[in-house]
């Protein structure tokens, strides 16, 4: 049995989550500068507007999703109204003062968002929703609310529909050609009959992604992300001629990933990520040349086929401007107008959240030399009690230089931390990002040996006191590596996770089904599945999972639980009332806590089901 050590107050720990911090900025398209802000507070994701450079306006009156959008007029927020978390409902239109709310799509069947993006002139609203039928764009007028049209319907894969400043043109980006395999191509559409107009495709070179429209109507110019050589680069192609201008940049290793456009200046804002490390890059049109623009932290989060493309991301101001949002595992998101000579202006301060740990970045070769990235650091004390290995969910996500309460909450209480982007993260290429397809978890597995030897390396992760967690695919990674790695970890800590894909597959809501079928068809189920591993798991287990939860359904989870008990195992099962993606600081502190309070019993030789 190990010392425990005094445990860490309450006070400290409840500190922590007291502060609420922004979790993102959703730019308005069209000639005023006009942004929603997200914030996490203690009851969940609220609302302000922001007219820039004046001071944000006071909270809206009601909840505020994170892929909510505030349109031009800024008297109404769209969101999806999905019972309490479920990601399947409906479109609504709330007024700013919560007087009334509309709903966009009457008598429409449920459906899952993949899109949602007002137009330049503020005309319209164009949405990828998702149902059991298909994937299909609606384009709804928006001044006022009218009925929304279909312009494009697939029962294949497809997300981001965009729409040109004048309405005239929606792109998508789809995959009919090749179901089941996210490599996309570009398919534009007229924005009011949705006949096809055009498709762009680099295939087999790899996927093309349509990222902004010009902002001009009557440009019908399109801002894209091509993978010809492999990592991200912008594009630019004109829908009607054809004619297309490549930014290759072979100067620059890693990706540049294309996030915004100033047509009118003729400017591309990038992101270049060499190593998982951000630069914040200006790309002039006309000739190529590129000027750094900021340097250190994080100044985007991107996603690939959910709700918005990116998390959150800096962006131009309809003046030009560069507003960088940045932040880093310390410092939580904020907002920086950068002018052309580098002087930065803060226009929204972090939040005054207590003082805390960077992270260092080391790139670690897994087993067949490919090298991964982890983020790492130490608490202040000088012999940590333990070490929480952290993997993201997704698994197209990654873990950025980006605030974090939870990693900073177990350094205080004296845990080394550390949080993996293995294979299957973004902004590392094409073929690390699909490098986890149709082997049964193998190269995932064997990143997190990885992490976990170069870890021991540095005199932590030794195995009494090594914890595993995650959420969504980081609680699959987590329940798979207790399974298939059993020597490594005294602890997994599992957030909404899978445990038996054929089941979860079956019971998921239709804009994840098909993708996952193709992952993990019938061979893989098996392999894939931390179910299979029941018999090798000797770490202690926590399951905390969601009752409404559609993209990580409850169902296989009871079984892995009801069987690791019966074969004596140590496993506890939370349900909490909420679906896959949870906000508010109340519940991060009280799941936080009982992280901690697991931790301790482990330290103290106990079970975790006592």
């Amino acid at each position: 049995m190990l010392e425990v050590p005094a445990v860490p107050s309450d006070e400290a720990l409840d500190a922590r989550f007291a502060v609420p911090y922004l979790l993102t900025v959703r730019p308005v398209p069209g000639p005023d500068d006009l942004a929603l802000l997200v914030e996490n507070h203690p009851d969940g994701a609220r609302g302000r507007i922001w007219r820039a450079p004046a001071a944000p306006s006071d909270l809206l009156p009601f909840p505020v999703g994170v892929g909510a959008i505030l349109t031009a007029d800024a008297r109404w927020v769209v969101d999806l109204d999905d019972d309490g978390g479920s990601e399947v409902g409906g479109l609504v239109a709330f007024a700013v003062d919560g007087s009334e709310r509309v709903s966009l799509t009457p008598g429409r069947a449920p459906y899952v968002l993949r899109g949602l993006e007002s137009s330049f002139d503020g005309r319209s609203v164009v949405s990828t929703v998702v149902d059991e039928d298909g994937f299909h764009v609606l384009v709804i007028p928006a001044a006022p609310w009218g009925d929304p049209r279909v312009v494009y319907s697939n029962p294949v894969e497809a997300w981001y529909g965009q729409i040109s400043p004048d309405g005239a043109l929606v792109s998508v980006d789809t995959t009919a050609h090749n179901p089941g395999i996210r490599r996309p191509l570009l398919t534009v559409v007229d924005g009011r009959t949705g006949e096809v107009v055009a498709t762009l495709d680099d295939l087999p070179a790899g996927p093309v992604r349509g990222v902004r429209f010009a902002s001009d109507a009557g440009d019908d110019r399109l801002l894209l992300n091509t993978e010809r050589s492999g990592f991200s680069r912008p594009a630019i192609w004109s829908v009607r001629t054809g004619e297309r201008v490549d930014f290759d940049l072979p100067d620059l290793a890693g990706e540049v990933v294309p996030v915004d456009w100033h047509s009118p200046t003729g400017r591309i804002l990038a992101v270049h990520v060499d190593d998982g490390i951000h630069r914040l890059l200006e790309i002039a049109e006309a000739t190529g040349d590129v000027r750094v623009v900021a340097e250190g932290g994080s100044v985007f989060d991107p996603d690939v086929a959910d709700l918005h493309p990116f998390q959150w991301a800096s962006y131009f101001a309809p003046t030009g401007a560069v507003r960088a949002v940045r932040s880093t595992w310390d410092v939580p998101l904020h907002v920086e107008q950068i002018a052309a000579d580098g002087t930065a202006v803060t226009l929204i301060e972090p939040a005054p959240v207590p003082p805390g740990h960077p992270l260092a970045s080391a790139m670690v070769p897994s087993a067949d030399g490919t090298r991964v990235q982890l983020w790492w650091g130490r608490p202040s004390r000088a012999e940590p009690l333990g070490t929480v290995l952290t993997i993201h969910g997704g698994p197209n996500l990654v873990t950025v230089d980006g605030y974090d309460p939870s990693a900073q909450a177990w350094l205080d209480a004296g845990f080394a931390v550390a949080a993996l982007n293995y294979r299957g993260s973004v902004t590392f290429g094409r073929a690390f990002r699909e490098g986890f397809w149709g082997v049964g978890g193998d190269r995932e597995i064997e990143d997190v040996a990885a992490a976990i030897g170069f870890l021991r390396e540095q005199g932590l992760a030794d195995p009494a006191t090594t914890f595993i967690t995650g959420a969504s695919y980081g609680g699959h990674m987590t329940l798979l590596s207790v399974g298939r790695l059993p020597d490594l970890f005294a602890g997994g800590l599992a957030h909404v996770a899978v445990a038996e894909w054929s089941a979860a597959i079956d019971a998921m809501n239709p804009a994840v089904r098909s993708v996952w079928s193709s992952w993990v068809p019938p061979e893989m189920v098996e392999p894939f599945s931390a179910i299979t591993y029941l018999d090798d798991v000797t770490a202690s287990v926590w399951i905390n999972q969601g009752d409404v939860d559609t993209r990580t359904p409850i169902v296989g989870v009871q079984r892995y639980v009801d069987e690791l008990s019966a074969r004596g195992g140590d496993v506890v099962l939370d349900v909490f009332e909420g679906g896959h993606e949870p906000t508010g600081l109340d519940a991060a502190a009280v799941d936080q806590r009982r992280m901690h309070e697991f931790a301790r019993r482990t330290l103290a030789g106990e079970r975790w089901d006592g």
